[in-house]
């Protein structure tokens, strides 16, 4: 079954967008809230949307939104990682705000790596890179992009273990 796609007017996505509101961020936490749903699901949700940004064939025909996905990856990746290990203070910031800030990811990114391993900030640095260069910047090419996937697939991939006690 696949997911369907859900259809907002483009006059609110644009001016979302042009606010620096995150859709897709808005529509998870919406819904999390509303279901109520515990931490569990919402990390396993967190997860399936950061392996469906996962995609090597979409670098060729768009290296721009193709960087930004993998970005996207990564920052789910970040998220359920903050959750699983219960990084309190970042979480409560979030939660109060309502939505999380670069700060917040780059902190988390620092306690995770401190976990995981030094390996997790220098592959959350190449997905920014991926981000900033790739996406804002429209400056990277399908090459430059691709040779970041890697480092993202293995956030993905460790995050997996992760969350299934493997690691």
């Amino acid at each position: 079954m696949s997911t369907p796609n859900i259809k907002i007017p483009k006059i609110l996505y644009d001016e979302a967008v042009k606010n620096g509101i995150d859709v897709e961020e808005i529509v998870l936490t919406t819904i999390v809230k509303a279901l109520g749903l515990d931490p569990e699901m919402t990390m396993r949700a967190r997860l399936e949307l950061a392996v469906k940004y996962l995609g090597e064939e979409l670098i060729d025909k768009d290296p721009v939104q193709a960087g930004e996905k993998l970005y996207k990856a990564a920052e789910e990746c970040v998220k359920v990682l903050a959750q699983y290990y219960d990084l309190k203070d970042i979480l409560a910031k979030v939660n109060e705000r309502g939505r999380w800030t670069v700060t917040d990811l780059a902190s988390a990114v620092t306690v995770i790596a401190d976990r995981l391993g030094k390996w997790f900030e220098e592959a959350w640095d190449a997905a920014n890179y991926l981000h900033v260069w790739g996406f804002h910047e429209a400056k990277l090419d399908a090459e430059l992009v691709r040779r970041r996937l890697p480092e993202v697939e293995r956030i993905v991939n460790e995050t997996q273990k992760v969350l299934t006690n493997q690691a």
